[in-house]
């Protein structure tokens, strides 16, 4: 990109702003009298240290059968249409998957049969198994069958939760409710919320509904919240963000998690938008792009859309995250942005931690 003038001195300017002010590593060659750099140990002892720093939370995935668990969870972590997921056979009592986020954060996804019978085991003869040491327990229920019986389903889960792990938090997830009227989705979700939390109300467990479908951005909103909840550092890793998006002078930074593309930070210059699910919007748009470069056997770098009120770049960021900025101030330029964004990628990498084998 050749700049000229006033632009060029405005793209240095902006990179010495980047370096200084938020100590961002410089990509220049190492001097004589730079400190040799650090090495990571490969003793056993090394190895072990770093295998010990790998976060492992275990997940609970459950709710009558039908409700189509198996289906959002294939959808966020195993890169499933909405349409294909009408091929995907009932869970047969536990299905246990590991899923890699953010480097070193595991998630291990108990994913629960959901016909009485195996309730029946996992309340009376496995519940020390089933219910031990859970970080979060997710229970979606059909919005269509929402019964008695299964309210007192969730109130013998909630129950068994809160005695073996009291710290867990518990989202609820009211499925299918694009099958409601779009005009009376907001006060059965109320109302269905409100049953819910008399259940719990006096367990130690916190719970949190959200309305979801599979068929537009609910689903990303409530899974990007769930998700949110188990990320370390999530403050700092705003902060940091808050300060890139002033440097930038840019209106909105999000950062999203590379495979999923789930929302895990983001900030905002302060001014009001007008569309409060936008994120879970571009979530669903890029990954469904994503996807269909891998049919076309293409792989997805990233993208810049530009129209007369902004820019909008779309970068894989660190090794784990993608990174959106939004700029509507037409006096900076593009390469700048892209200039700021390559040299925050050091740092943001250090930020995220990481499980080197």
């Amino acid at each position: 990109v050749c700049l000229r003038g006033g632009a060029r001195r405005k793209l240095l300017e902006d990179e010495a702003r980047l370096c200084g002010s938020v100590d961002y590593p410089r990509s220049a060659t190492t001097s004589a009298e730079s400190p040799p750099r650090h090495r990571p140990s490969t003793s056993p002892c090394g190895r072990r240290h770093r295998l010990q720093s790998t976060m492992k939370k275990k997940v609970l995935l459950m709710g009558k059968s039908g409700s189509g668990k198996t289906s959002m969870r294939s959808i966020i972590f195993a890169d499933y249409l909405a349409r294909d997921t009408t091929r995907l056979s009932p869970t047969i009592d536990v299905e246990y998957s590991s899923v890699q986020f953010l480097g070193n954060l595991h998630l291990h996804l108990w994913d629960c049969g959901g016909q009485d019978d195996f309730y029946k085991n996992y309340l009376d003869n496995m519940r020390d198994h089933i219910f031990r040491s859970v970080e979060l327990l997710v229970y979606v229920f059909d919005i269509e069958h929402f019964e008695a019986v299964d309210l007192k389903q969730f109130e013998a889960v909630a129950e068994a939760l809160d005695q073996h792990s009291p710290d867990a938090l518990v989202f609820v997830l009211l499925h299918k409710m694009d099958l409601v009227a779009e005009e009376e989705r907001s006060l059965v979700f109320r109302e269905r919320e409100s049953l819910i939390n008399e259940c719990t109300r006096n367990l130690a467990v916190r719970v949190k509904c959200f309305p979801s479908s599979i068929w537009d951005e609910t689903l990303y909103r409530a899974w990007s919240q769930i998700v949110y909840s188990l990320v370390p550092n999530t403050k700092l890793l705003e902060d940091n963000l808050n300060d890139f998006c002033k440097i930038c002078g840019s209106d909105e930074v999000v950062l999203f998690e590379s495979t999923t593309f789930l929302v895990i930070a983001h900030c905002e210059d302060g001014s009001k938008h007008s569309d409060v699910h936008r994120f879970e919007k571009i979530s669903n748009i890029i990954k469904q792009f994503k996807l269909s470069c891998r049919k076309a056997q293409a792989s997805f770098e990233g993208m810049v859309v530009q129209n007369s009120r902004f820019t909008a770049f779309f970068n894989l960021f660190t090794s784990n995250t993608c990174i959106m900025v939004i700029v509507s101030d037409t006096d900076i330029q593009p390469a700048s942005i892209q200039l700021n964004i390559d040299a925050a990628k050091p740092h943001f990498e250090s930020l995220i931690p990481q499980t080197q084998m």
